[in-house]
């Protein structure tokens, strides 16, 4: 199979139909063997009769439904488990991502050996306020301390190397972050290309300040993991040694006052280097056993938990 189309959703009844008969349309000028699988992240509205409608007429439709919303990430893991294709697409169900983009994204997977090729928008037609201008914040930011040079990150057209999605873990809200997994698991031949923006047609947008902001924290996050995630007590281990020692000097300095210089009058309680000394030698010792107890934990094995619970599938 050339192709899987994993398409994430919340509430795009609107645009399923026009979408589907859009991907189709350009599968079958293309010859492409493929298979569309949408994920229903706990829609509350008809999408999964549309998608039920969809596949009962085409056996490549295929769909996931979520009992509750569990997020993009994790709609985002579950399609990636069941595709089949060799190269993988992920787009967002709104019809602001348009389906022309991907033979070309499929030529440069195949054809120039990208393990992922991330969409950019370059000319955007969001509200520049409440998404273009945290958007661009946002990818600066991730350039930075990612190292992998996209101009965006968050956009939802990708196009993948099978054994890359089949080789990272998307949980959390991790989907944001896609290329940085991808790098970190040793795929680091990344590229992108410059895609079509479309203006919304139904509906209106899922994005909020709540996932600005999450977006900024799972940053740091990845930033950790990626740095330290297999070597805590290269971090804490450091941070609580250089905090001991520097609580040791302080109390060693207070020592020699009080035997040689003999400070008059004046207790060592009640010094403000006595309460430095302490919080600095209290949290270096904190610092340095959280990394040694992670570093225990990386030794043992635990079963991840279930990241959702699927209520139906069709064709899978």
């Amino acid at each position: 199979m050339n192709l899987s189309i994993v398409i994430p959703l919340l509430n795009e009844q609107e645009s399923l139909q026009e979408l589907y008969d859009w991907i189709a349309g350009v599968m079958q000028s293309n010859s492409f063997s493929y298979e569309i699988i949408f994920i229903d992240d706990g829609s509350t509205d008809q999408s999964w009769n549309t998608i039920t409608h969809i596949s009962s007429k085409d056996p490549n439709v295929k769909g996931i439904r979520f009992l509750k919303n569990f997020g993009k990430s994790q709609a985002l893991h579950a399609g990636f488990e069941a595709a089949q294709g060799d190269v993988v697409i992920t787009m967002d169900a709104d019809l602001q991502d348009s389906p022309e983009e991907i033979p070309e994204l499929y030529q440069l997977i195949t054809k120039e050996g990208y393990d992922l090729v991330s969409g950019w928008k370059k000319k955007r037609y969001d509200a520049v306020l409440t998404k273009n201008l945290p958007s661009k914040l946002f990818n600066a930011a991730a350039r930075q301390t990612s190292g992998v040079k996209l101009h965006d990150f968050n956009c939802g057209l990708k196009a993948y190397r099978k054994e890359v999605i089949k080789h990272i873990d998307v949980h959390g809200e991790m989907h944001r972050y896609i290329p940085v997994l991808a790098k970190n698991a040793g795929y680091g031949n990344i590229g992108e290309k410059v895609v079509k923006h479309q203006k919304r047609k139904y509906g209106h947008t899922k994005f909020g300040m709540s996932r600005f902001i999450n977006g900024f924290l799972d940053l740091v996050t990845i930033w950790f993991m990626s740095r330290f995630g297999k070597r805590p007590m290269h971090f804490f281990g450091l941070l609580g040694t250089l905090l001991f020692f520097v609580g040791f000097a302080f109390s060693l300095y207070l020592g020699i006052d009080k035997l040689i210089i003999e400070t008059k009058g004046r207790l060592i309680a009640q010094r403000t280097e006595f309460y430095i000394a302490l919080t600095c030698m209290i949290l270096g010792t904190q610092f340095f056993v959280a990394g040694f107890i992670g570093e225990i934990m990386l030794t043992s094995t635990r079963k991840d938990s279930e990241r959702y619970q699927i209520s139906e599938k069709l064709h899978l």
